[in-house]
């Protein structure tokens, strides 16, 4: 799978339609859940992607979360670190 990001000045640039199955990394994880993976992609009426479902692998837990989050490579690294 090809990478979906590349880093410029802290933030990931990304392509929203291959985070797919993508895995990242908290920086600062909470309640031991640091390794997520993305498991659905939520898109608009027009197709385009808004957000993102990440599963928790450790506790199976699954949230949705905008997409656009994942730039900020304060709080996410991509990969599992």
């Amino acid at each position: 799978m090809t990478a979906p990001n590349t880093q410029v000045g802290g933030k990931h640039r990304l392509n929203p339609r291959k985070l797919l199955l993508s895995k990242w990394t908290a920086v600062q994880p909470q309640q031991r859940e640091k390794h997520f993976l993305v498991t659905e992609l939520i898109r608009d009426e027009d197709e385009q992607v808004q957000q993102v479902e990440l599963q928790a692998v450790l506790s199976k837990r699954t949230w949705q979360l905008d997409w656009r989050e994942l730039q900020n490579a304060e709080r996410w690294l991509m990969g599992w670190r």
